[in-house]
C-alpha cells in the first residue's frame, strides 16, 4: 500500500473516531436533556392538574372530564387521581401508543425511560387526593431520532468535505515524492532528470535537493567518462594534423571490411600520395606544407561525404599518403571519383598550395571480401607506381580477378527489382550469445540474401549497394521486416533487424514499417531494430524514432557503434536496448593494447547508465577472453556462430 493511502485512510480512521465520538456524546447530552423535558413536564401537568381539581375534589365526574383533557393535550404514559384516605385510585388514564417512527434498537440503544410527577389536592387543610402523572417518551424519542439524524448527516457531510480536502492535501504535499520516483525511474532509463521545483516543506526539501545532487553527479561522471573515452578514441585512431583517421584505424576498417561477412561489400581503395612533400617542405616551409596536407584531408572528407556513404573511410597513413576506402564502388564510379579528385588537387596548385605538377598521384585498387590487406595495399601500390610512370594522367586502376560483379548496372536493376516484387528473399540468422561462459543466446541478427535469375543465394555485401543506388533501401527493408514478422509468427524467438539510413530519415517508409509493427503486437515485442551508428538522424528525429519504436512495442538498438563515441551523451535519452560495437575496434583486441582501453572507457561510460554493449566480429579465443574479463554483454561473429538459413526459406 502506498504512503498516499496509507495517510489518507489514517486521517479517515481518525475522522471517523473523532465523528464517532462527537455524535456519542451529542446524543448522550440530548438524551440527558429530554429526560429533565420528561421530568419537567411530567411535573408541571400534575402540578397543574392538582391545582384545576382542588374545587372539584367531590365531583368525581368533574375530575375524570379534567383529567381525560389534560392526558389527551399531552404525551403521557398514565395520569391517576388516588383518594389518600382510602388509597383507592379514583381516575386513571394509560396510553398503549407505539413509536412507530423510531427503529427499535435505536430506542433499546437510546433507553429513554419514562418520567413522572406527582401534586397533592387539598380539602381545606386536608389531604384529599395525589395526582400521579408519568410523561410518556414517545414524543422526546422521536425528537430524539430526528436530532440524531440530523447530527449524523451533518458529521458525515463534514467528514466527507474533510476527507475531500485532507486527500487533495496529501496529494499535493506529497506530489515531490512521485516526482522523485519519475526520477529514480529516469535514471533507470538512462535519462539524468534534474526537479526544477522544490517544495516547501523542510524534509521533502532536504530529499529533492539530495536526489537532484545524485542526478547532478552522475551527469558529471557520464559526461566526464564519455569525454575520457573520446579522448583516448582521437589518440587512438584520429590524425592530429589532417583530422582525418589514423593508419591504425584505416588498417582496422580494411581488416574488417576484408573479412568473409555476409554483408561486407566489394569495392576500392584509393591510395593518394603527394608528389615531393619533402622538397615542398623546404621551398614553402612547414606551415605552408601542413596547410597543404590539411587542404587534401579536408578535400577527400567532403569527397566521402558529398559522393560516398558513411562507410568509406578517408585517412590519412603518413607523410604525404592519404588513402579512401569505398566499399560499394564499381569500377565507373572509381574512375570518376578520381576524375574528381585530381581535377580538385589541381586546383590546390593554381592556389599556390603546392608548386607540384602534378599535385598528386592516385592508385585505385578493386578489393573483395575474403582477400587479405596485404594484397590489396600491394596492389593499390602497383597503381600509384604506374600512375607515376605514366604521364598521361595522374590516376591508374588495377583490378584483381572477380572482384567485381559480370552485371552492368542494367542488368542488376532487372534481377533486383523482380527479386524484390516477386519475394525471392531468403533469411539467415546469425546469433548472439552473452560473453559469459554459458553462451547464453540473446537474440538472432537478420541477415539476408536474393536469388538471382540463375536461382543462386547472393549475399547482402553483393547487392546491398546496387540497392542504395537504386534508392530502394526501404523498399528492401520493409521486405525484410514482413519476412521477419511472418518467421516470429512461426517460431517466436528473439530478432534483431538493420534499418537503412534511407528507412531512419523519410517519413513514409517509417510509416508503413510501424503499421507493419502494430498489425502484428506479438512479434512486434520480440524484434529489436537496429540503426547503424553512422547513419543517425538528427538528436530530435533520432529521439521522436525511439519514442514510436516503443510504442509499437518494439526494442531499438544501435550497431556499428564507436566511431562517434561523443554521440553517447545523446544516447540517454532514448531508452536503447544495446550498443553493438564495430568490428574493427574488436578485431585483435588481445593484442592491442590501445583498442582495449577504448573499449574498456566505452563500457564505464555505458555501464554508468546500464546500457549493454555487445561485440561484433568476435573471430577469435583470445578477443571472446579479453571481452570477457571487461564484462561485455553480449558477442556475435565467426567464432560464436555463423549465418545459417532459416528452414522457412524458398523461393
Amino acid at each position: 500500500m502506498s504512503l498516499l493511502k496509507q495517510l489518507f485512510l489514517a486521517i479517515c480512521l481518525f475522522l471517523v473516531v473523532a465523528f464517532a465520538g462527537s455524535f456519542a456524546a451529542s446524543l448522550e447530552s440530548s438524551r440527558e436533556q429530554m429526560i429533565s423535558q420528561l421530568r419537567s413536564h411530567a411535573q408541571d401537568a400534575a402540578t397543574a392538574l392538582g391545582l384545576s381539581l382542588t374545587p372539584h375534589v367531590d365531583d368525581p365526574a368533574m375530575i375524570e372530564l379534567m383529567v381525560s383533557s389534560i392526558f389527551d393535550s399531552g404525551y403521557f404514559a398514565t395520569i391517576r387521581v388516588v383518594s389518600i384516605p382510602e388509597g383507592k385510585v379514583i381516575v386513571e388514564r394509560e396510553s398503549d401508543t407505539q413509536n412507530q417512527q423510531v427503529p427499535a434498537w435505536f430506542a433499546r440503544l437510546v433507553d429513554l425511560k419514562a418520567q413522572g410527577g406527582d401534586a397533592l389536592i387539598m380539602r381545606g387543610w386536608e389531604q384529599a387526593a395525589r395526582v400521579e402523572v408519568v410523561s410518556h417518551p414517545q414524543f422526546a424519542l422521536a425528537k430524539l431520532w430526528d436530532g440524531a439524524l440530523g447530527s449524523l448527516a451533518w458529521l458525515l457531510a463534514c467528514g466527507l468535505v474533510s476527507a475531500v480536502l485532507g486527500g487533495w492535501l496529501l496529494r499535493t504535499q506529497l506530489k515531490p515524492l512521485d516526482q522523485m520516483v519519475q526520477q529514480a525511474h529516469a535514471i533507470t532509463r538512462r535519462e539524468f532528470l534534474t526537479l526544477p521545483k522544490e517544495p516547501r516543506t523542510p524534509e521533502l526539501k532536504r530529499v529533492v535537493q539530495a536526489m537532484n545532487q545524485m542526478v547532478d553527479k552522475l551527469k558529471a561522471l557520464f559526461a566526464e567518462e564519455a569525454t575520457r573515452s573520446e579522448k583516448l578514441r582521437e589518440e587512438a585512431y584520429q590524425d592530429s594534423l589532417s583530422g582525418l583517421a589514423n593508419r591504425r584505424l584505416f588498417d582496422a576498417r580494411l581488416d574488417a571490411q576484408l573479412s568473409p561477412s555476409e554483408q561486407n561489400a566489394a569495392g576500392y581503395l584509393l591510395l593518394l600520395r603527394l608528389n615531393d612533400l619533402a622538397g615542398l617542405n623546404q621551398r614553402l616551409g612547414g606551415q605552408r606544407t601542413d596547410a597543404l596536407i590539411r587542404d587534401v584531408a579536408e578535400l577527400l572528407e567532403r569527397e566521402r561525404q558529398q559522393h560516398g556513404t558513411p562507410d568509406w573511410l578517408a585517412a590519412r597513413s603518413r607523410g604525404g599518403e592519404f588513402t579512401l576506402l569505398a566499399p560499394g564502388v564499381d569500377s565507373a564510379s572509381a574512375e570518376l571519383l578520381a576524375d574528381q579528385l585530381s581535377a580538385a588537387l589541381e586546383n590546390l596548385r593554381n592556389t599556390g598550395a603546392s608548386d607540384c605538377t602534378p599535385v598528386a598521384h592516385l592508385g585505385l585498387a578493386a578489393f573483395r571480401p575474403g582477400e587479405a590487406a596485404a594484397s590489396v595495399l600491394s596492389r593499390a601500390d602497383q597503381a600509384l607506381a604506374q600512375s607515376q610512370s605514366s604521364p598521361d594522367r595522374p590516376w591508374q586502376r588495377l583490378d584483381s580477378s572477380g572482384s567485381q560483379p559480370v552485371q552492368d548496372s542494367r542488368s542488376w536493376r532487372e534481377w533486383l527489382d523482380d527479386a524484390l516484387h516477386k519475394g525471392k528473399l531468403q533469411l539467415w540468422f546469425q546469433p548472439v550469445r552473452a560473453c559469459a561462459e554459458n553462451g547464453e543466446l540473446l537474440h538472432q541478427k537478420v541477415l539476408a540474401r536474393l536469388l538471382d535469375p540463375k536461382g543462386e543465394a547472393v549475399a547482402a555485401g553483393q547487392f546491398l549497394p546496387w540497392i542504395e543506388r537504386f534508392g530502394w533501401s526501404a523498399r528492401f527493408d520493409l521486405a525484410m521486416l514482413e519476412h521477419a514478422l511472418a518467421h516470429l509468427a512461426q517460431q517466436p524467438a528473439p530478432l534483431a533487424l538493420s534499418l537503412s539510413a534511407e528507412t531512419v530519415r523519410s517519413t513514409e517508409p517509417l510509416r508503413q514499417l510501424f503499421e507493419a509493427l502494430r498489425a502484428h503486437p506479438q512479434e512486434a515485442q520480440l524484434m529489436t531494430l537496429e540503426v547503424d551508428e553512422r547513419y543517425l538522424p538528427p538528436p530530435a528525429e533520432l529521439e521522436r524514432l525511439a519514442q514510436s519504436v516503443q510504442e509499437v512495442g518494439a526494442k531499438l538498438g544501435l550497431q556499428h557503434f564507436g566511431g562517434r563515441f561523443s554521440l553517447i551523451g545523446n544516447l540517454t535519452r532514448l531508452g536503447l536496448a544495446y550498443l553493438k560495437i564495430d568490428g574493427s575496434y574488436i578485431r585483435a583486441i588481445d593484442q592491442d593494447n590501445d583498442k582495449r582501453l577504448f573499449i574498456e572507457a566505452m563500457y564505464r561510460a555505458s555501464n554508468s547508465i546500464d546500457l549493454p554493449l555487445i561485440a561484433e566480429m568476435v573471430e577469435t579465443e583470445g578477443e571472446l577472453q579479453v571481452l570477457r574479463e571487461m564484462g561485455i554483454a553480449g558477442a556475435m561473429g565467426r567464432l560464436v556462430g555463423a549465418p545459417k538459413p532459416s528452414q522457412r526459406n524458398g523461393g
